[in-house]
């Protein structure tokens, strides 16, 4: 029987423990998004002031224990890099692959590690290979906030390398909120073509799905590439907030047979949203709203709207895990 996973779990923290960790907190809407993200993570927002590391640690194995999933793919987060492979200040915050790899060798059994690498890096291909030889199974990029350009020609032997290392690509498709963004171009998900024609598996996060009102989506487009491609999945990460909760129906009208379970923590997950958007039945809602666990919840929520239990396998099965 294949993993039950979720395939889009955020590991945070501030550095505390010397692992390089870090994030930005600017502002007072940064700080304001820190303390939804620590209560949705159920970690006490005075670790903002040092001590973060260890604490959303503990939370987070708490939370995958008690998910009643296999497992969790934990996502590490490269800085941004330009076009010559030089580094750019942090997309928001970062978490270094060593990060990752060392918090999942804890308890390999549950933890996937998919580590962050910009395919520009002088070192892409190297750093690729060190990860896999370290567990890596998945590549985390947010090619808009992180201005990769995964179709550029150049980058065709990294995914090359990936494909060979038989490492899944989850990218982040469709608007962004959260982070900054310095390619709002990048956000389509024909950014994937070049990395699904070297035969990498790709995953586009969110669905294409737009994060504001007057944003585009790309929902139909996503469909059309799937259509294409039959190593292309689609996650159905944070698909409960606010916005993204409009994507609910089309996608599984036209990807449903290639989505993947994806949380997005510590994004909120919250029923209210699927449940005013008509997603939702009333006992649906406080059924869903009445499990604690936040990775626990967002599973409920997706069995709830309709995403089957095929979901939560899909991944590992196309993988072989």
């Amino acid at each position: 029987m294949s993993l039950r996973l979720d395939c889009h779990v955020h590991l945070v923290g501030d550095g505390s423990s010397g692992d390089g960790r870090a994030f930005e907190l600017r502002t007072p809407w940064n700080r304001l998004q820190a303390r939804f993200l620590l209560r949705e993570a159920q970690v006490d927002a005075a670790y903002l002031d040092g001590g973060l590391d260890a604490a959303f640690e503990a939370a987070l194995a708490r939370h995958i224990e008690g998910s009643g999933l296999d497992g969790a793919v934990i996502l590490a987060q490269d800085v941004p890099h330009d076009e010559a492979g030089r580094p750019l200040p942090m997309a928001g915050f970062l978490v270094p692959n060593d990060a990752v790899l060392r918090f999942c060798a804890r308890d390999p059994a549950r933890r996937i590690p998919a580590v962050s690498i910009h395919p520009a890096r002088p070192d892409a291909i190297d750093e690729l290979e060190r990860c896999a030889a370290l567990g890596a199974r998945v590549l985390k990029l947010l090619p808009n906030c992180h201005a990769a350009d995964c179709s550029h020609p150049r980058h065709a032997a990294f995914w090359a390398a990936c494909a060979r290392l038989r490492i899944a690509f989850l990218a982040h498709t469709g608007g962004e909120l959260t982070l900054p963004v310095l390619r709002p171009d990048l956000e389509h998900p024909s950014v994937l073509t070049l990395p699904l024609e070297q035969g990498v598996t790709c995953i586009a996060a969110h669905g294409a799905s737009r994060s504001l009102p007057w944003a585009k989506d790309h929902v139909a487009d996503l469909a059309a590439l799937c259509r294409r491609h039959p190593n292309l999945l689609v996650d159905n990460s944070a698909l409960g907030s606010p916005i993204r909760s409009e994507a609910i129906r089309r996608l599984i009208d036209t990807c449903g047979d290639r989505i993947v379970h994806g949380s997005d923590f510590p994004v909120p997950c919250q029923p209210v949203w699927p449940f005013l958007r008509g997603h939702l039945g009333l006992s649906d809602w406080r059924e869903v709203a009445a499990v604690a666990n936040p990775l626990a919840r967002d599973a409920v929520l997706k069995r709830r709207l309709g995403f089957g239990e095929a979901s939560f396998s899909r991944l590992a099965l196309h993988m072989g895990w």
